[in-house]
């Protein structure tokens, strides 16, 4: 009510042009391996849904809470088990996180201001590839939008429901991203205790329910495991004593903080206890070991690297071979970003071991190694406390970050001395609050190549951006020495803009100079019109206006529109155009390369032979084809066990995920994966898969293909080796030609193996069957 004609309109475009973004090829969706196995898993009965388990014989969970993927899972009960499916749910939450957004805005800041930052969010490179992402962050940021507007309402009049509605929402995002939701709780306390109409007593009251609910929703999923049996549900992954919290709080929380001297050893993680892989990267190049590895040989990850202290990427210097002429004797470009979900490290040279021509390949969940390598200035790759300002992350989030900041500072100087309930300072607070808690977070913490992590980095800038316009633009018109700031802003944004964009300057090479001539004109005619200036006018000042938009938004545009380049496109890991650069040659790093989803190949690793721009990602994890099915061998050998599967509950086991991956996705099949996502959970132990042989619940297992002996997460033997031992001792070997397959070694997965071996090099697989009593 009361709105401008034009609000309405505007606003559908807005949201028209954002759902076009999401959506746009979305036919061509790639399945985000590890995830898609749990999704998969979890349309096949009510109990996997719950668990988030990651096999469909429910016999381990995912190494996260399984929320996010609640959304995907019911859409693919409905629409059938297809890659476009499981990304649709993402695309939803993107226009409702829009939509939300602007309703804050509207009501802190005005329609303009509105209009301003939901323009400024669609346009945000990260938010265009955040909704296409089958990950957690997308339904994170919707449930914390959806929390900070019913704290809006609720501290505008002071009331209990929408802030115990508040509490809510913060819990479901919990369900999404464990503990990241809770870095939105200062920005919401400290808006309801400054703005709420009501006594000091009851707005603390209130908090204090408000945080019992977030703490029971929050806090739900984990205390029903723990209530239940060990034997009544799947095991826990990323821990050696099966429990949520230790997931959770040391795996994937206190394991990101490593570089700090935060330990999770007496959590339970298996990344703190074995050198395993847990959360989302390794703040690598700092002092002290890092995440990924508590020590082991230098640039043992990363093909041949050198400097780097740790298996995985501890402390030092750089460690990798991006770049190089060989695989295994690359230059080391990359500076220690070697994380968790990469496999072999990757290589870009023009020879592979094999003689072939590779392109970017990474491993297990999420390749993304090129990606932290990032551009020139400060903190350029992602790791460090200057990753933020980096070209890497910058060119993806950061393009607002001078107007912004500048707008907060102003609404919180300008709106001095007004009433403590003052709705346009509690929205500065909010915002800047938001902007500064996630900030210091990811600063401080691991990213290490997941540029989806800035989703909820471009919130509260494209906020800030619409309210700081709509405020810098009141105190323009009213004249004064206020006027000069609107300018400034302008000026200084544009002036950042023109640097990250110079810092891929074989990227459409007219745009740094677009960007300082719309500068440039939108603060001549500012100056033009300022009022008090005999020639000042009206329209030439909106002229001004329109330029100086136009100058804050055609950087960050240019790069959300490279989701119609098939040459860019996004990666798996929500970057959108170029977002890193060789800091030797200046080239682009497009973003398409990095897919951190399956790369389908047809059983062998699309990197192969691709050139530069191959879709790297998983590198033909498990051999699938192009429409999913499994390959000419793979069908024949689960056509083989579950002829003779019986009454056993598994038809084969693997040595790891990725081997299992392929009969999960493609058929639903009950296979049972050992070790973890890390290859290192203690789970099953020897004893307990014994167990599973002599009551005649599992008959066959698949060894090699994958990890096997040589997890890339720390040294030392595992279960997964100790089975593996007992079973090539006592088991028979089932020659590949009982199946029907004609390669003699058995079926094959070109899956990095994560020992060195050339990506995509096929790696031998053997089945056994193993029978009670041996």
């Amino acid at each position: 009510m009361g709105q401008p004609a034009y609000a309405r309109p505007a606003l559908l475009v807005i949201t028209v042009l954002a759902a076009v973004l999401y959506t746009w090829g979305i036919e061509h969706s790639q399945y985000h391996t590890f995830y898609a196995n749990a999704a998969r898993s979890m349309t096949e009965s009510w109990k996997a849904f719950f668990y988030g388990s990651f096999d469909p014989g429910n016999s381990i969970t995912l190494d996260k809470l399984p929320g996010f993927l609640w959304p995907q899972a019911l859409s693919a009960r409905i629409f059938g088990f297809h890659p476009w499916v499981l990304t649709l749910p993402q695309v939803i939450e993107g226009v409702a996180s829009l939509l939300v957004l602007h309703r804050l805005v509207r009501r802190w800041a005005g329609v303009p201001a509105a209009l301003i930052a939901s323009t400024a969010f669609l346009l945000t490179p990260v938010a265009v590839g955040l909704f296409r992402t089958a990950v957690e962050d997308p339904a994170f940021t919707l449930c914390v939008l959806l929390a900070a507007e019913a704290t809006q309402r609720a501290a505008r009049d002071g009331r209990l429901r929408p802030l115990m509605l508040a509490g809510v929402w913060v819990g479901l995002g919990f369900q999404a991203k464990m503990l990241e939701a809770w870095a939105v709780l200062p920005a919401l306390a400290l808006v309801y205790l400054m703005a709420a109409p009501i006594t000091l007593r009851r707005r603390l009251a209130h908090l204090g329910l408000s945080a019992l609910v977030m703490t029971a929703v929050s806090a739900s999923w984990m205390l029903a495991v723990t209530l239940t049996p060990a034997k009544d549900r799947p095991y826990v992954d990323g821990t050696t004593n099966n429990s949520a919290f230790s997931m959770v709080v040391g795996y994937n929380f206190l394991n990101r903080f490593s570089s700090l001297g935060i330990s999770a050893a007496s959590t339970g993680s298996v990344s703190a206890t074995q050198g395993g892989g847990g959360g989302h990267g390794g703040p690598n190049g700092a002092a002290g070991a890092g995440r990924m590895g508590q020590g082991g040989p230098a640039g043992q990850y990363g093909l041949n690297g050198k400097s780097g202290a740790g298996r995985y990427g501890g402390s030092g210097r750089p460690g990798g071979a991006l770049q190089g002429t060989d695989q295994k004797t690359g230059t080391g470009a990359v500076r220690g970003t070697h994380h968790r979900h990469t496999g072999v490290a990757g290589a870009q040279g023009s020879q592979a071991a094999q003689g072939q021509g590779v392109g970017r390949a990474g491993g297990s969940r999420a390749s993304a190694v090129s990606q932290a390598g990032g551009g020139g200035g400060p903190g350029g790759g992602q790791n460090g406390w200057s990753k933020m300002f980096g070209a890497s992350l910058a060119s993806q989030t950061g393009w607002l970050y001078p107007i912004a900041a500048i707008a907060l500072v102003c609404g919180l100087l300008w709106r001095r001395g007004k009433p403590r309930t003052d709705r346009a300072r509690s929205g500065f607070v909010l915002w800047g609050t938001w902007l500064a808690t996630y900030f210091m977070v990811f600063s401080a913490g691991s990213v290490g190549g997941h540029t989806y992590y800035m989703g909820v980095i471009a919130v509260p800038l494209a906020a800030l951006t619409g309210g700081g316009v709509a405020l810098m633009w009141r105190a323009y018109r009213a004249g004064g020495r206020r006027a000069w700031v609107l300018p400034a802003a302008v000026a200084a944004t544009a002036a950042w803009s023109a640097y990250l964009a110079g810092e891929f300057p074989s990227f459409l090479p007219w745009l740094v100079p677009a960007v300082g001539v719309l500068g440039l004109a939108a603060v001549v005619l500012l100056v033009l019109s300022r009022p008090g200036r005999a020639v000042s006018g009206g329209r030439l000042a909106l002229a001004g206006l329109a330029a100086s938009l136009a100058a804050v938004l055609i950087a960050p545009s240019a790069w959300a529109v490279q989701i119609f380049n098939p040459s860019y496109g996004s990666s798996g890991m929500g970057a959108v155009g170029p977002s890193g650069m060789n800091r030797g040659h200046r080239s682009v790093t497009s973003a398409a390369p990095r897919m951190g989803q399956m790369a389908w190949g047809g059983g062998t690793a699309r990197a192969i032979g691709a050139g530069r721009r191959s879709m790297g990602g998983f590198g033909g994890f498990g051999g699938f084809s192009g429409n999913g099915k499994l390959t000419t061998t793979q069908r024949k050998l689960l056509d083989y066990t579950t002829a003779r599967q019986g009454s056993a509950a598994y038809v084969f086991a693997t040595t790891s995920w990725n081997s299992a991956s392929p009969y999960i996705l493609g058929t639903g099949a009950h296979v049972l994966p050992l070790g973890g996502f890390s290859g290192k959970v203690p789970f099953p132990t020897e004893t307990q898969f014994r167990q599973l042989v002599n009551s005649g619940k599992l008959q066959y297992i698949l060894l090699g293909g994958g990890r096997g002996k040589s997890s890339p997460f720390g040294g030392g033997t595992t279960t997964s080796t100790q089975i593996t031992n007992w079973v090539q001792s006592t088991c028979t070997r089932v020659p590949a030609t009982a199946y029907g397959s004609s390669d003699s070694s058995g079926a094959t997965s070109t899956a990095p193996d994560f020992t060195g071996a050339a990506v995509g090099e096929a790696t031998a697989q053997t089945l056994y069957r193993c029978v009670a009593g041996q």
